[in-house]
C-alpha cells in the first residue's frame, strides 16, 4: 500500500518547474499529484506519477537532483473531521507526520491526502483497521 513519490531539486529560477513538466511529458509520464515546498533560494518538487523509475531516469539524465521515497496515499471523507479522524489514530500509535499534501482526484465526497510519515507501514495497518481507505498506487495514478 505504499506510493512511491519522487523529490527534484529545483533552483528557484524561472522556467525549471516548466523544464520538469517538459521532461515527464515527453517520457510520458502522467502526473497524479504534486507539491512545492520553497525558499527563497531553491524548491523541492514533490511528485507521485504513474512510472516513478522512469521518471527518476528521465530527470537525472536531464541534470536534476532527485530522490525516491515511500508514502501513503488516503481517502478520507470531504466533510468536517474527515482528516481529524486519520491523524489521531496516527496520533495514538505516536507515528509522525514529516509532511502532507492534499490532490486532486475523481472521488465523489472524499478528500485525497498523500502523507510522509515516519514509520508508513506500520500507519497502514492502523489506519486500515480504523476504517480509513488507504489507496494503492495504481488507484491514485488511475484518479
Amino acid at each position: 500500500m505504499l506510493v512511491k513519490q519522487i523529490s527534484v531539486f529545483l533552483e528557484n529560477k524561472s522556467g525549471r518547474l516548466a523544464e520538469v513538466t517538459k521532461i515527464l511529458a515527453d517520457s510520458n509520464i502522467d502526473i497524479s499529484a504534486l507539491s512545492i515546498a520553497d525558499t527563497t533560494d531553491f524548491g523541492i518538487l514533490r511528485l507521485i506519477v504513474n512510472d516513478p523509475e522512469t521518471a527518476e531516469k528521465a530527470l537525472k539524465d536531464n541534470g536534476f537532483t532527485v530522490s525516491c521515497c515511500s508514502v501513503i496515499a488516503i481517502s478520507v471523507p470531504d466533510k468536517p473531521g474527515g482528516l481529524a479522524k486519520a491523524l489521531s489514530v496516527l496520533e495514538s500509535e505516536a507515528i509522525g507526520i514529516e509532511y502532507m499534501y492534499a490532490f486532486v482526484g475523481k472521488a465523489e465526497n472524499e478528500a485525497l491526502v498523500i502523507l510522509r510519515l515516519d514509520n508508513p507501514e506500520k500507519a497502514v495497518d492502523m489506519l486500515e483497521g480504523a476504517g480509513v481507505k488507504v489507496l494503492t498506487s495504481d488507484t491514485v495514478c488511475k484518479l
